[in-house]
């Protein structure tokens, strides 16, 4: 019988796993395809991705990761789970990264987006060049923090196993 300290292992790994799968899409397929695209259609499609982004889904992943991790490193304090621990901790400390980029630099850059919109009198061309680059970059950054925060909840998850 699992005990609660796999259960929350386990879904601190499932909910790393899918918003670092998220944010890897977005690095190799969502923001290299709206780079291809004319101003307008990337401005458009960023602020209507920003928009469609912010459901349940994405809250479970987005804010349950860190916090599962966090609730698993607690659960391993006791002595016959401790060999888990550092994963665990480095686990909790790079999603903590993930989420902090993404509060700190990608959020108030797509509310600056946002704000910038004004419909047809748009200068789109203006307004992508202050989003564009300096999004994807972090987008990288938390991108890595979460692959990295995911492999080494599945570390820590792979010692319990062991242990």
């Amino acid at each position: 019988m699992a005990t609660l300290s796999e259960i929350v292992l386990i879904a601190a790994v499932i909910t790393a796993g899918l918003i670092a799968g998220l944010f890897y899409a977005y690095t190799c397929s969502v923001m290299p395809g709206l780079g291809r695209a004319d101003a307008r259609t990337y401005v458009t499609g960023m602020r209507e991705i920003n928009i469609a982004i912010l459901n349940g889904w994405f809250a479970i992943s987005f804010g349950g990761a860190p916090l599962l991790a966090a609730a698993a490193a607690a659960l391993h304090f006791r002595s016959e789970l401790r060999s888990a621990l550092p994963w665990l901790i480095a686990g909790f400390v790079l999603l903590l990264v993930m989420l902090i980029v993404t509060m700190a630099v990608n959020v108030p850059l797509n509310n600056a987006l946002e704000a910038g919109f004004a419909g047809d009198d748009t200068d789109f061309e203006a307004l992508r060049a202050k989003f564009e680059g300096v999004w994807e970059r972090w987008n990288l950054i938390r991108t890595l923090a979460a692959i990295g925060g995911f492999g080494a909840l599945v570390g820590g998850l792979i010692v319990h196993v062991r242990a």
